[in-house]
């Protein structure tokens, strides 16, 4: 079925960009110590449209987000990077290259995440990072910047996890893993031990649905998809931004999909996927046990 094409939306463009923009700029607001009515009534304009700019629920002009910003007292290279950020908020999709100027300013992934009620995550070579320990995050990040200082980056690795660790409004995950993960021994077998004894523990939440796809399903809908990340918004960001946005990461750069049968597509590439997976006690069994087994190769 030939999707429809909805006309409000395709001229709001893509709510990743507007979503990433407003966060970035309700953030300066409340750095610089302003009100919404006060930021309102320095810019000229309303309360409710200041609050449909910070909720990502209107594109922006480049002059509007540069007046903002000298309004806000951002440094000149954060306002051009917010400025390069407002031209995209009419794209129609939109793929996030590594080598872009963005990504020396924002976590595009991770701003999305910090505001999103709950995930749907589907893994195959790594294990997502609200789950990782500190050495398994240590390793990643670390080959992907040689020969560079890394400890910030690892801190902020370990502070976004907070979202599912908190006591208040914990964030909901359900994430499936492949059993290939399982047996890739990422920085080596003690670090890895580790990783799958913390997967074991953290699978006990309440709020942590934890499942693997073992070897034994044979062929199934996530080897055809690949990794994938849904991000659920609550619905207070309103019907203009959209209830969810698909992440998908490559060599190169990242893509976010918000496109209603887009997001229709992978939710129920999810659910069949997790249909082919191991149950809760069989998900930790197989977590102990592959765990017990690199133990066995740790050195005293």
């Amino acid at each position: 079925m030939t999707p429809t094409y909805d006309v409000a939306q395709a001229i709001a463009g893509s709510a990743v960009p507007r979503r990433v923009l407003g966060q970035h700029l309700r953030d300066l607001r409340r750095q610089a110590g302003f009100t919404v009515k006060t930021a309102a009534t320095l810019m000229e304009w309303s309360e409710p449209k200041m609050w449909r700019i910070e909720t990502g629920q209107t594109a922006m002009r480049v002059m509007d987000v540069e007046a903002m910003c000298a309004v806000y007292g951002a440094p000149p290279d954060l306002t051009r990077a917010l400025a390069g950020l407002a031209r995209q908020t009419k794209a129609h999709g939109w793929r996030h290259s590594y080598n872009d100027a963005l990504s020396e300013n924002f976590g595009i992934y991770a701003t999305l995440e910090a505001t999103a009620s709950g995930l749907l995550d589907y893994a195959i070579c790594q294990v997502p990072p609200l789950l990782r320990t500190e050495a398994y995050a240590r390793t990643l990040i670390a080959s992907s910047h040689p020969g560079s200082d890394t400890s910030q980056l690892v801190r902020d690795c370990l502070a976004r996890q907070m979202l599912v660790l908190r006591a208040n409004a914990p964030l909901s995950a359900t994430v499936v893993l492949s059993e290939a993960l399982l047996r890739c021994p990422v920085g080596g077998v003690a670090v890895m031990a580790g990783q799958l004894w913390h997967l074991a523990e953290i699978a006990g939440l309440p709020n942590v649905c934890l499942r693997v796809v073992p070897f034994t399903a044979g062929f199934h809908p996530g080897l055809a998809t690949g990794p994938f990340t849904l991000l659920q918004f609550p619905a207070a960001y309103g019907p203009e931004t959209g209830t969810a946005i698909v992440h998908t990461s490559g060599l190169t750069g990242e893509l976010f999909l918000d496109k209603p049968h887009e997001i229709r597509q992978y939710r129920d590439a999810h659910t069949a996927i997790f249909d082919c997976s191991l149950d809760e006690a069989a998900t930790k069994d197989l977590l102990r046990t592959a765990a017990k087994e690199l133990d066995q190769y740790v050195t005293p």
